[in-house]
């Protein structure tokens, strides 16, 4: 399982870093294309791939720090920098919606003239890049790692960017619909909002340190006392560290004349079915009838 992981997590930096590269390059080039075809679509979408090559940076950034050894300041060590990066990726992505909403309105009540033919060229180039670089963010794990998938979430929006920018040129070009432009870009925006509050609100749910996702607590309390010897359970907490990284943690209530073999061999099954359904670090106090304590998990009535 160590191996697996490891080998995901150098797949997922590797990916980041190169499409970390690619992005800031094609960045700089739809920038100065903007500028020069007066166009808010490929300026929005050079906004929207600058915050994606932060964002990108700040990723890499995170699985570096991830990397280092747990220590007497950090017992986790800095596997949560992954969390804060998927939470700042998060919220450049709703900023940005917001400041395409503020600019396309201007371009509504008076749209300027636009370059569609340079617009065009610049929009497919960038539909291309961006093409390329989603599929090599895919090769990651975008779905288990909240980090990758945030910015695997950037750069889609920056795909769907450029054929929207696409679309309105030939609108411009052939219609001579001005207001294609910025419809365009509030188009994107929308999607772009969609993306950026998912990633904020599932970033800030593991902060809260909130029951994973993946996770079934009823399911987890039914393998827990199915297990022989097992009476009850209580103190049931389980949270998430980092992406694919799920932690647990109980008081496992027992028959108090157990031996200390059949004590480890009962945390031995919890651990191994606990495993099976997602939850890798696991921590169970073993306890008897006799032990003084609030038979409380948490509130049944609440899914919330």
């Amino acid at each position: 399982m160590g191996r697996d992981h490891g080998h995901t997590h150098a797949a997922n930096k590797k990916a980041l870093m190169i499409s970390f590269f690619i992005t800031t390059g094609y960045m700089i080039i739809e920038a100065i294309g903007g500028f020069i075809t007066n166009s808010l679509a490929l300026l929005s979408d050079a906004g929207h791939m600058l915050s994606d090559s932060i964002s990108l940076g700040v990723g890499v950034f995170a699985f570096f720090m991830g990397e280092k050894v747990a220590n007497y300041s950090k017992t986790y060590g800095y596997k949560r920098f992954e969390i804060l990066a998927a939470l700042f990726n998060g919220v450049t992505l709703t900023l940005i919606a917001i400041y395409i909403f503020y600019e396309a309105y201007h371009r509504f009540v008076d749209p300027p003239e636009v370059a569609s033919t340079g617009m065009l060229t610049i929009a497919i180039v960038g539909l291309v890049v961006n093409i390329s670089v989603a599929w090599i963010l895919r090769s990651g794990d975008t779905k288990g790692n909240l980090n990758l998938r945030a910015a695997f979430l950037h750069v889609l929006g920056d795909l769907l960017g450029s054929i929207g920018a696409i679309i309105a040129a030939l609108l411009i070009m052939f219609l001579d619909w001005g207001w294609a432009d910025p419809l365009a870009s509030v188009i994107v925006a929308i999607l772009v909002l969609i993306s950026g509050w998912r990633v904020t609100k599932d970033a800030f749910h593991v902060l809260m340190e909130g029951t994973p996702k993946n996770i079934n607590l009823d399911k987890v309390i039914e393998t827990i006392e199915n297990v022989r010897g097992v009476h009850r359970i209580h103190d049931l907490h389980v949270w998430t560290i980092t992406s694919e990284q799920n932690a647990l943690s109980c008081h496992a209530v027992v028959d108090g004349e157990i031996t200390i073999y059949e004590s480890e061999k009962i945390l031995h099954t919890v651990e191994t079915r606990l495993q099976k359904i997602g939850i890798q670090h696991i921590t169970v106090q073993v306890e008897s009838e006799e032990h003084p304590h609030d038979d409380v998990l948490f509130d049944k009535e609440t899914k919330e």
